[in-house]
């Protein structure tokens, strides 16, 4: 049985850093990298996270399976002086190595998120992510956020055009997602 949790992370250490490197290299490799189509070098994605963790408006939220960080997604709200849009977050740079897929961390993760956004008094959660991450898409549905756009010039991919959906939910006119841990995935038939 495999033991997934998700946590909101106030301070990295060295493991930390080098399991995040590592999953994301991965599923960037997989084509979910949240905006890089190759692995950048390990020192800059090292630098990466220790940059997200120095802005005041990131929330950095992990995914470990078996004690090992599998995946992240960060809460982002606008700065002070937004004032227009305080009531709104972003859920951004989500994604899960593809090794852990299919254990529902991608659901907790989003889960996880979006009652951080809860507790923070968010009115409305937004998101975007590239067509072609059909499961995320699927996912996203599922969990009640309302396709709202498409970007047919979202992102350049491999020297063709790539299609961005963007999505958003009312945390004012859904309820809460039940605080209990997500369902196990059915066992293969």
């Amino acid at each position: 049985m495999c033991a997934a949790k998700v946590e909101r992370v106030a301070k990295l250490n060295e493991s930390d850093v080098a399991e995040l490197c590592d999953a994301a290299s991965l599923a960037i490799l997989d084509g979910g990298g949240f905006g890089w189509l190759e692995p950048p070098p390990h020192q800059t994605l090292e630098a990466y996270w220790r940059g997200v963790m120095l802005v005041p408006e990131r929330e950095l939220f992990v995914a470990r399976l078996n004690g090992v960080i599998c995946g992240s997604g960060q809460l982002v709200v606008p700065p002070k002086n937004n004032e227009a849009q305080k009531h709104s977050a972003a859920l951004q740079h989500g994604f899960t190595a593809p090794w852990a897929r299919g254990h529902g961390v991608g659901r907790m993760l989003t889960l996880d998120i979006e009652m951080q956004a809860r507790r923070r008094r968010v009115r409305v959660l937004n998101l975007d992510v590239r067509e072609t991450q059909t499961g995320a898409i699927r996912l996203y549905k599922e969990l009640g956020f309302t396709h709202w756009a498409t970007h047919p010039h979202y992102a350049f991919v491999r020297g063709k055009w790539t299609p961005g959906l963007f999505f958003f939910k009312n945390l004012q006119e859904t309820d809460a997602p039940p605080n209990s841990p997500p369902k196990p995935p059915a066992a293969p038939e």
